[in-house]
């Protein structure tokens, strides 16, 4: 059973990358890029989620995978570069 934490960036992952499987593994440190849960095509959906979600402009988000390769990494990215939190959905 899938529940939805209040952490989008896992819960996106989870849902897209793992097939809603949560899986335990999945910590804050887990690499997603050695791992292979997100490979080059899956790099550029995440990166399209998360200018749509946090309102960052494409042109502002950086293509290096290690900016991804975490799920701390990923917030931190986010939480420096977006202009406020997106809404609860």
């Amino acid at each position: 059973m899938n529940i939805a934490t209040t952490d989008p960036i896992r819960d996106y992952i989870v849902q897209d990358f793992l097939g809603g499987e949560d899986s335990e593994d999945l910590t804050d440190d887990f690499d997603l890029i050695e791992s292979t849960v997100v490979n080059s095509l899956g790099l550029v959906r995440l990166i399209s989620w998360i200018s749509e979600t946090y309102a960052i402009s494409v042109d502002d988000i950086p293509l290096e995978p290690d900016v991804y390769r975490t799920l701390a990494d990923i917030r931190r990215f986010v939480t420096q570069a977006a202009p406020a939190a997106p809404a609860a959905a």
